[in-house]
């Protein structure tokens, strides 16, 4: 079975992918950049849950970090991921992991926070078939980007939301419209999945 793998130096650590097309490719993330990396037993439940990610999907990754999971999204067959991040040495790392992998023709990327990144993306009509966040815990960043997620109308119809967040942190059955079908927990940390409440009726 393929997972991620850290490996760490003294000056920084990588992430490989798991599988697809840079299957095995170390992802860069500077030591002490303020991301949390999804660890390879989550990365690869999120994965295992969503199964086949079609040639047509297009990917919004909020709190993208080193960006991994979008990459991971890019992988596995999506066809665009938009990469959304306020820190200066995440955008450096992303461009950087994207050049890489060869991905940069697919990607997007935004240095703004979330709130006015979403607002741009909602100008554009943008919409995605598979929105992943994992903004940094315990800052209630998670129900005022679904606010705005839904604001802009930038969920597809069978689209869906992928949040990872604290366990100890117990998001709502139902916000907006938006209904929850899925929580899986790993220790302290959760994964709680999103889709539009007319899918499910």
């Amino acid at each position: 079975m393929l997972k991620y793998y850290i490996v760490s130096t003294k000056e920084e650590f990588y992430l490989r992918v798991i599988t697809g097309k840079v299957r095995g490719f170390k992802l860069k993330s500077p030591k002490g950049l303020n991301t949390r990396p999804t660890s390879d037993r989550v990365k690869e439940s999120i994965f295992n849950i969503l199964g086949y990610i079609s040639e047509d999907s297009i990917v919004l990754d909020l709190f993208s970090g080193s960006g991994n999971v979008g990459i991971e999204f890019l992988s596995r067959g999506a066809k665009k991921c938009y990469f959304i991040d306020g820190d200066a040495n995440s955008i450096k790392v992303i461009n950087e992991n994207l050049k890489n992998t060869k991905f940069t023709d697919q990607a997007f990327i935004y240095k703004n926070n979330v709130s006015k990144a979403i607002s741009i993306l909602g100008k554009k009509s943008l919409k995605f078939d598979y929105i992943f966040m994992d903004p940094p815990y315990e800052k209630g960043y998670i129900l005022p980007a679904l606010e705005n997620i839904y604001t802009e109308n930038l969920l597809k119809k069978e689209g869906k939301i992928i949040i990872e967040h604290e366990t100890k942190l117990e998001l709502p059955n139902k916000h907006l419209s938006f209904i929850k079908i899925d929580t899986r927990k790993y220790g302290g940390t959760s994964v709680s999945f999103y889709t539009n409440e007319e899918v499910t009726e």
